[in-house]
């Protein structure tokens, strides 16, 4: 059975929507990564804390992300920070931020490079 292909310019569109997203998204992990736990001096991004980055067509973005604990000193400045600087990016129509704690932080969610700069081995 022949599946359907669709014309080239649908194509360059789904193309050039993903390559838009894909850019927005990077710019938003950069905000992301000028935001951090007053108690560890690493951005949340290399921290393991931002979960996912949902972008709809209109720019409206939400950002689900997670804490270290329940009990976590910053839970009340935080995610209004995550969500005042991913707003400032260009593209962004809003920010919805999502507090979420499944799955369950842990000190390996962190990258090579947090783990580096806490003098971490894993």
């Amino acid at each position: 059975m022949d599946t359907p292909s669709l014309p080239p310019a649908d194509i360059e569109a789904k193309v050039a929507e993903a390559v838009r997203f894909q850019e927005l998204e990077e710019k938003i992990i950069a905000a992301l990564r000028t935001c951090f736990d007053p108690e560890i001096p690493v951005n949340i991004h290399e921290l393991g804390l931002i979960y996912g980055i949902d972008i709809d067509p209109s720019g409206a973005v939400t950002i689900r992300m997670t804490l270290t604990s329940p009990a976590c000193p910053a839970a009340g400045t935080l995610p209004p920070d995550v969500q005042a600087k991913a707003q400032t990016v260009p593209g962004v129509t809003s920010v919805k931020v999502d507090i979420v704690w499944e799955p369950t932080w842990e000190p390996s969610r962190m990258s090579e490079a947090a783990r580096l700069q806490l003098g971490l081995d894993y």
